[in-house]
């Protein structure tokens, strides 16, 4: 007897589907493979990561423009220890900013924005060494005076290391002036010594020749014997 109720018959229908294996394998039409990708970043461990909105000074248009958003980044290198400021937009990882923090980069409140600041810096993220203003903008003040203060801090850090090494060299500079004077000193007396005993050794030729018996006046015959 055949059931008067459509959506009853639907329901027995699509369960009876589900059930049935059909055991086929759809192959992908394209198989992917995983692939290594590698940033330059795996040798660095980080230091600082913040969100925020970079801006570059266009000296042209004597205007500021937009640089991109993402996260900046305060990288330090595992052996070599130095310190670089890089980041990428969020979306396409695009470089916008990197390069090394150096003695002499000082960071600045940006006039009238409590939540930004300026500096100036060698940067490569266009692929060559460029003069360039930047400024970034952070979502709260206490993000803008993190990075400003551990930026400050590595500078510091930097220029400290950088006398230190100074006043190592100059002292070292000053000790080997010193050894070479002694050594100079040392020669010139060594120099000097085997010509003093040479004029002691030198024999008194003088007396020598005074002292030499006159043989040609003995070998002469007197006056006498000859008469």
């Amino acid at each position: 007897m055949a059931s008067a109720d459509p959506e009853r018959h639907d329901e027995v229908a699509e369960t009876t589907a589900e059930d049935e294996d059909t055991g086929a394998q759809v192959a992908p039409i394209v198989r992917l493979e995983e692939v290594a990708v590698t940033t330059g970043e795996e040798d660095e461990d980080a230091l600082l990561d913040l969100k925020a909105k970079l801006y570059r000074f266009d000296k042209d248009g004597n205007q500021w423009k937009e640089r991109g958003t993402g996260n900046v980044k305060l990288l330090k290198h595992k052996e070599t220890g130095k310190v670089r400021l890089v980041m990428r937009q969020a979306k396409t990882l695009k470089i916008c900013a990197n390069h090394l923090v150096v003695p002499g980069i000082k960071m600045q409140e940006h006039a009238g924005n409590d939540k930004s600041c300026v500096w100036h810096a060698t940067d490569f993220s266009d692929g060559e060494l460029k003069d360039e203003m930047f400024a970034i903008r952070f979502g709260s003040v206490d993000n803008c005076k993190k990075f400003m203060e551990m930026v400050e801090t590595i500078v510091e850090s930097l220029e400290n290391k950088e006398e230190k090494d100074s006043e190592e060299a100059t002292s070292a500079a000053g000790l080997l002036e010193k050894l070479n004077v002694s050594e100079t000193k040392s020669d010139k007396e060594a120099g000097e010594a085997p010509a003093a005993k040479t004029e002691e050794e030198k024999p008194d030729t003088t007396k020598t020749e005074e002292e030499k018996p006159n043989t040609e006046k003995k070998d002469e015959p007197s006056a006498a014997s000859q008469a």
